[in-house]
């Protein structure tokens, strides 16, 4: 199944596996990427860099307003000057898995504590 070409808002996942010891190393240089990356690049929607209780994993979500603004940003991170790939080799990941999503379904909770819901069709 496919999005609408409505719902263009794209969303990367990208999951590091690693020793506990690295964690709070890699959260930290994930904070730093994803804010210069937030600042640099049109598109840019939300983020969050997530850690797993047995500090094991790691996870950073990125979501952009286009699949074309959230490549743009990634091509940006794999040759800038704290190149992705020295990034995973500094915090010794063991594994990294990347994952790209269309948006169809969110849930928010606005500051008045209400809820709003966005769906898209498929086509």
């Amino acid at each position: 199944m496919q999005a609408s070409e409505n719902n263009r808002s794209f969303t990367q996942l990208i999951e590091f596996e690693i020793e506990p010891h690295q964690q709070p190393a890699l959260v930290l240089a994930l904070s730093a990427q994803t804010e210069h990356l937030a600042r640099q690049h049109r598109g840019f929607l939300s983020a969050s860099i997530q850690a797993s209780d047995d500090g094991r994993r790691v996870l950073n979500y990125l979501q952009w307003q286009t699949r074309e603004a959230g490549e743009a940003a990634f091509r940006s991170f794999e040759s800038g000057e704290e190149d992705f790939w020295q990034l995973i080799r500094a915090h010794q990941a063991k594994a990294v898995t990347f994952g790209s999503f269309q948006v169809l379904h969110s849930l928010e909770r606005s500051h008045d504590n209400a809820l709003h819901c966005s769906l898209v069709g498929w086509r």
